[in-house]
């Protein structure tokens, strides 16, 4: 384990709680998305595996249809799609479209996040579409199209592009949560047109009153569950902010602000997990300003260890990646013929070493010792 320097951090930890290996263990490194796997447990802690999402719609006593959104992560493509089926049943008409994304705040600034085009600096917002994002392509013909089949490129989208100059690719549509709010309402007015219901009015933001009436309440088709399988999968930052909004939410009360989100995940970290000196500055990993050392990780994992199921798996390994700039993080578990797991954190915070060498070797070590 030569290769760990005095900036880097590890920890291998057998079945039984027996430290085999480690290095640095109680030093306070930057975890990137290894973050996450504090962020899903306390998701799960105060909202449960089952939780679903929601969104609702109202229609007021002038015909405009509003929009409530409340943070659901995954307002994809087939989301709305579905919701248009079912709003076009039970809608005669409606004049202007209202998009109420008051569950939060819109002047979200999570730590890290930059304003740029890069898909993984998408803002978040209580109403968003497609993780605010798109991916497009230039047809034969010099027209910007949508690359995804069933994604519609909106007028919204379209305008972006064009003032962007892009080569084709999948972008950051939205430099805030009103422009996520609006993005979210085209997508809405496409799918509703296809089904022969047209906006009279115009698009625009307010706010659901006590007089409206609740026409539909779409609960998202994923549960928390495979909302954290998914934000694992591809490392989503969007996902992992969302389901912290949310908590802040939901355990403070609305709006959902980062200071509350970060709360939540600071005070289920002490409170429960009794870890009193980690720093958390947002939910995904994004930002360097969070710390944790590699025993503050090994607390995550066992705790997490009956859920480990929803992490990218290769071969018996079960980990979280992350990368930042000059960082590289992985943590997880390694499985053996015994069925319960080893334990492993590799920080790696400013030295040069090649992560897979590094898990390599403890993997080869651990069968040397399982196998003397």
């Amino acid at each position: 384990m030569s290769q760990i320097s005095s900036h880097d951090a590890l920890l291998v930890v057998g079945p039984g709680g027996r430290i085999i290996y480690s290095k640095n263990e109680a030093r306070k490194c930057v975890p990137a998305s290894t973050l996450k796997v504090l962020t899903a447990l306390a998701a799960i802690h105060h909202l449960g595996k089952s939780y679903r999402f929601q969104t609702e719609f109202y229609q007021d006593h002038d015909q405009n249809l509003k929009i409530k959104g409340y943070g659901d992560p995954l307002l994809i493509t087939e989301a709305w799609q579905e919701i248009a089926k079912t709003l076009s049943s039970r809608l005669q008409g409606f004049k202007d479209l209202v998009l109420d994304s008051t569950y939060f705040v819109d002047d979200i600034r999570i730590p890290g996040i930059v304003p740029s085009a890069n898909s993984y600096n998408a803002p978040n917002g209580a109403l968003c579409a497609n993780f605010n994002t798109i991916s497009f392509k230039v047809d034969d013909t010099g027209r910007i199209v949508s690359a995804e089949p069933y994604t519609p490129m909106t007028p919204f989208a379209l305008e972006k592009l064009r003032l962007a100059g892009l080569s084709s690719g999948r972008y950051n549509l939205c430099e805030n949560a009103q422009e996520a709010a609006h993005y979210a309402g085209e997508f809405l007015m496409h799918f509703l047109k296809e089904r022969g219901k047209v906006c009279q009015g115009k698009i625009r933001r307010g706010m659901v009153g006590p007089g409206d009436r609740l026409v539909y309440t779409y609960r998202s088709n994923f549960t928390l569950e495979q909302v954290v399988k998914r934000m694992f999968e591809f490392s989503n930052n969007f996902i992992a902010n969302q389901i912290m909004l949310a908590l802040g939410a939901h355990v403070h009360g609305p709006p959902g602000t980062l200071a509350k989100g970060v709360s939540v995940l600071s005070d289920y970290a002490r409170g429960v997990l009794q870890l009193e000196d980690i720093e958390i500055a947002e939910g995904s990993g994004i930002s360097r300003n969070n710390r944790l050392s590699a025993l503050d990780m090994l607390t995550v994992l066992r705790r997490f260890e009956p859920h480990r199921a929803l992490l990218v798996r290769e071969g018996e390994v079960l980990y979280k990646s992350g990368t930042l700039g000059g960082v590289k993080t992985r943590a997880g578990y390694i499985e053996g013929r015994s069925g319960n797991p080893h334990y492993f954190v590799i920080f790696l915070n400013g030295s040069h070493a090649d992560m897979d060498s590094i898990l390599d070797c403890v993997k080869k070590s651990l069968d040397n010792v399982q196998n003397p």
